[in-house]
């Protein structure tokens, strides 16, 4: 099963709970697999948010075996440093630092930081170094905010 399929089985049950699917990440293989969930919701998280969807997850996952082998459950927040996935992350937090790595170059740099200035459903508007560069969600390999310091 895919991430996304999997985002597609889970994401319903975390939704009734309250709480945003942020992001997950699946490294299965040998004894030590992981599904590492990561939930979100305005109010933050806390254990007891974790524990709560953890239950309802596993769950699911007992009834609906969608991977292989064995594995642990994990679920915690998206931490200071979160990735943002979709769209809707990156509307949220238009204004704030992000480090973004692209899978081809947008004029010969992979790797941008700075504000991102604007959104939509389909590019993000960074300014980057007193420039400003538009980059194609589809072709982002990772974007991460910036934690401002304390």
């Amino acid at each position: 099963m895919t991430a996304d399929e999997l985002t597609r089985l889970l994401e319903p049950t975390i939704e009734r709970l309250g709480y945003e699917l942020a992001d997950l990440e699946v490294n299965l293989g040998g004894r030590g697999g992981v599904l590492r969930i990561f939930i979100d919701r305005a109010e933050g998280i806390g254990l007891d948010d974790c524990e709560k969807v953890s239950l309802a997850v596993s769950a699911l996952l007992d009834v609906e075996d969608p991977l292989p082998g064995q594995y642990n459950l994990e679920v915690s927040s998206p931490g200071l440093d979160r990735k943002l996935t979709k769209a809707e992350h990156f509307h949220r937090f238009e204004g704030e630092t992000l480090k973004v790595s692209m899978r081809f170059p947008i004029d010969g740099r992979k790797r941008f930081r700075g504000t991102l200035v604007s959104s939509d459903d389909e590019n993000i508007v960074m300014e980057v170094d007193g420039e400003s560069y538009s980059l194609p969600l589809a072709t982002i390999d990772t974007a991460r905010l910036v934690p401002e310091p304390a």
